[in-house]
């Protein structure tokens, strides 16, 4: 049994009206999984998606029906002035008769397939499309995923980056005034005065460029959940980076080529692109169908006049094409060509996919020696500057030192945080690009937040 659409698997797991109706109204603070599930509602990629794929399903009821019986009605009703001549009569005179009747025709009509190649290759041609829409689908579920899981990180670094700049530019203020105030009582030099309204400054101008940032990420954020965005959940306190699983590189690479549904698309069309190159070649093969009418008529003729008459037939058809023109064959090699390219971009896609796999699992295998260095790189910065502080009450360091030793920490916070959004991001998009992609997945980088 085929495995159910990420956002399938999401609408059987929870409220999304519910969730929605929280986000209505004015902006307002968003959760990712109220942010994912806003997206499978709003998203135009999504609502792109899930219209195409609506649409490949008639695919498959399409292409059976060239194997099913058609029956067609007609009716025609004429009112006939007729013109009878009769020729010249024993006098001599020409003798035509002009009657006047209305004709009538009724016909019901069966037609049933016995022997077609073009049926049979319509067939599993529209048979093939459907799964290709149902595999494009699930490409686009998993997308849907990775995007709006990535803009949300996006607009939580963005705050979080200015978190750190107004933490900095506060700090150099609160600084500044103590420069100030030992300035003034004879204590502090004109240099640790001028030191620390640099860095004032330059903190400030940083506090405007991450505001702009955070506006920027909320907007694109908004275009994908279709709400406007006041604030994003922060992650928790406690983060750990767990190994992957399974662990080695070769175990996800089978998986990909199993589930990846890029993969599985192209291997549909290639399927598509075949069944074209047989039903094009059917061109030159004979079709036989069963074929049963029944008619009625009145007047059909002038030789039927005020004649009821009513047949019914049933028999065998037989078309055998000879000649098109170069068609069937020149449309035949078309479609070879296009079988070939279908091919040629199925290597292409798993190239792609293998390569985008390589580079989530070494991202993730990064990411996770780069939490843990980071983890003790922020612990000693801020050991350091505690060390600082009380070193320039003893004499032993001056403000610059502190100043660098605060720049320091700042800049570890930041390269931490990025370092724990890129773990989660490679992990996703390496289930992603692997098709393993799951609801639970979601929910497992959900719980990483407040």
């Amino acid at each position: 049994m085929k495995r159910p659409t990420l956002p399938v698997r999401l609408l059987r797991a929870g409220a999304v009206a519910a969730a929605i109706g929280a986000l209505c109204g004015q902006a307002q603070a968003i959760t990712l999984l109220q942010a994912y599930q806003a997206a499978l509602q709003n998203d135009p990629q999504f609502k792109v998606a899930k219209a195409e794929r609506d649409s490949g399903k008639e695919s498959r009821i399409i292409g059976r029906s060239a194997l099913l019986p058609s029956v067609s009605a007609s009716y025609s009703a004429s009112k006939v002035r007729a013109d009878i001549d009769y020729g010249k009569n024993s006098a001599g005179h020409e003798v035509i008769n002009h009657p006047l009747y209305y004709s009538r025709s009724e016909t019901l009509q069966l037609r049933q397939p016995l022997f077609s190649v073009e049926a049979y290759a319509r067939y599993k041609q529209g048979a093939a499309q459907s799964q290709l829409s149902e595999a494009v689908f699930d490409s686009r579920s998993q997308d849907v995923a990775v995007r709006v899981i990535g803009a949300y990180l996006d607009a939580l670094f963005a705050e979080e980056q200015l978190q750190l700049a107004r933490a900095q530019r506060d700090t150099l203020e609160e600084q500044r005034k103590v420069n100030d105030r030992l300035f003034a009582r004879g204590e502090g030099t004109r240099t640790d005065m001028l030191e620390t309204q640099a860095r004032l400054d330059v903190a400030e101008a940083g506090v405007l460029e991450a505001q702009a940032n955070v506006t920027n990420a909320r907007t694109s954020l908004a275009a994908i959940v279709g709400q406007e965005i006041d604030s994003v959940e922060g992650l928790r306190d406690s983060f750990a980076a767990h190994p992957l699983t399974p662990g080695g590189f070769e175990q996800w690479k089978a998986l990909t080529l199993k589930n990846n549904p890029d993969i599985q698309a192209q291997t549909y069309a290639i399927d598509v692109a075949r069944q074209e190159v047989n039903k094009n070649r059917a061109g030159h093969a004979p079709r036989v169908d069963l074929v049963a009418s029944y008619s009625q008529s009145d007047s059909e003729t002038i030789n039927t006049l005020n004649q009821n008459t009513t047949q019914r037939a049933i028999g065998v058809q037989v078309n055998i094409p000879i000649y098109a023109g170069g068609y069937v064959s020149a449309a035949t090699r078309q479609a070879v060509a296009n079988l070939e390219k279908a091919k040629a971009q199925l290597e292409a896609e798993t190239d792609k996919a293998l390569t985008e796999l390589r580079k989530e699992y070494n991202g993730v295998e990064t990411s996770i020696t780069k939490i843990a260095a980071l983890d003790k790189a922020v612990a000693s910065s801020e050991l350091l500057v505690k060390a600082t502080e009380q070193s320039i009450k003893g004499g032993v360091r001056i403000n610059l030192d502190l100043l660098n030793a605060r720049q320091q920490m700042y800049q570890n916070l930041r390269d931490r945080a990025q370092a724990r959004y890129g773990y989660l991001l490679s992990g996703l998009r390496l289930k992603a690009a692997a098709g393993t992609l799951t609801f639970d997945d979601v929910k497992q980088i959900a719980a990483y937040f407040r």
